[in-house]
């Protein structure tokens, strides 16, 4: 039976974004291109995205009075990270579409309740065992160690996760993490890490943008690369896989799934996240429809865009380590052919702290790779190899 196409926001609409941070200040400008006006609730009177948005709502998400003023003037709501209470969402519901729903939302922001989801959908992950207590250290199988003891809540870029070799080190690092509830995963041999970013909207149709191949330091991205260095057998089946994922979710939005590729050639999916991806912020300059223009059609009821990648690019992660020295060149840095500089005007650059990125395109990507390095000697980050 064919579905009926929903009706989209006109023009000047509002749409509510959940969080203030950089994913949320390119929405805005993906929004604003599009024609709508966007309302930022976040607690941070100087956030990034409640700088560039219509409207800013300085308040906590579970502010009544803000949240009662996005019900009475927005037409749809989303949320840049998946840490807003799924409660939020689901009492925004009520009033608007909320894109991603709140079921999806929870699953992801629990490693516990995202494993044994993607189990049951089918798709393969680590081995793994749920730590809620001393006593399931202890029952651990030892087939698990060597593994990477994760916090089921609120990690994220490497945080609460500890490596362990046996199962005395897991005692001491479930200790460490304050015997708060906690996955602990297999450690596999891994040949690379690569994402699949896809939009999925209201009638279940759905694109997906190439696969990016993902490289990382200290657990945090530093450059991401299109077309992924992968063969293509691996790439369409991590399209498959994030494609079951979605369905089965039923989602509607921005979705990345990042997986690891084995040294065997098998794919296992780490995690996912219910909202565009720091991976993904090369598809403003390398694919036809970027993953937040895909996000704000998706929000907004419209037909998605095309996904296709229409040039080679390299991305390039900024952390605050970047200005230890001082501010870098950014002259020197867009004096390079076809670099375009992205910061996310945070008011302080800490060790860490995701201040921007840079993407670097080219004619074939040996061309984008070597343009990368240069900029990536330019300003001390690891080049791309």
């Amino acid at each position: 039976m064919m579905m009926r196409a929903e009706t989209p926001l006109a023009p000047n609409q509002w749409i509510a974004m959940i969080g203030g941070g950089q994913l949320g200040r390119m929405f805005c400008f993906a929004a604003h291109a599009l024609g709508y006006r966007v309302c930022v609730l976040d607690p941070d009177a100087d956030s990034p995205a409640g700088r560039v948005a219509d409207h800013h709502l300085q308040a906590d998400y579970e502010d009544a009075q803000a949240l009662a003023w996005i019900a009475e003037h927005c037409q749809a709501a989303t949320t840049e990270f998946e840490n807003v209470p799924a409660t939020v969402l689901d009492a925004l519901a009520k009033h608007m579409p909320v894109r991603p729903g709140a079921h999806a939302v929870a699953i992801a922001q629990d490693r516990i309740a995202e494993k044994t989801f993607l189990r049951e959908a089918g798709v393969d992950t680590a081995l793994f065992a749920a730590i809620r207590s001393e006593a399931d250290c202890d029952a651990v199988p030892e087939t698990l160690f060597p593994g990477i003891l994760k916090s089921a809540r609120m990690g994220y870029d490497g945080k609460g996760q500890v490596r362990i070799h046996d199962r005395a080190q897991l005692r001491e690092a479930f200790a460490s993490l304050n015997r708060c509830a906690c996955v602990l995963e297999q450690l596999l041999p891994l040949a690379g890490e690569c994402s699949v970013v896809l939009a999925r909207d209201a009638n279940g149709a759905m694109v997906c943008f190439d696969v990016f191949e993902n490289h990382h330091e200290a657990g945090i991205l530093a450059t991401t690369i299109i077309p992924a260095r992968l063969p293509n057998a691996i790439g369409l089946r991590a399209q498959a896989m994030a494609q079951t994922i979605a369905a089965k979710l039923e989602y509607v939005g921005v979705l990345c799934v990042e997986f690891f590729v084995l040294a065997d050639g098998r794919l296992v999916a780490n995690e996912m996240a219910p909202r565009p991806h720091n991976s993904g912020h090369l598809t403003i300059e390398a694919c036809a429809s970027s993953q937040f223009e895909q996000q704000v059609r998706a929000v907004a009821g419209l037909p998605l865009g095309a996904a296709a990648a229409i040039r080679p690019a390299v991305m390039l992660n900024l952390l605050g380590d970047t200005w230890q020295a001082g501010e870098p060149d950014w002259s020197g840095v867009l004096s390079l052919p076809h670099t375009h500089l992205h910061l996310y005007s945070k008011a302080s650059a800490r060790v860490g702290r995701k201040m921007g990125h840079i993407t670097i395109t080219g004619a074939s990507l040996g061309e984008a790779l070597s343009r990368a390095r240069h900029c990536a000697q330019a300003l001390g980050l690891p080049a791309p190899q």
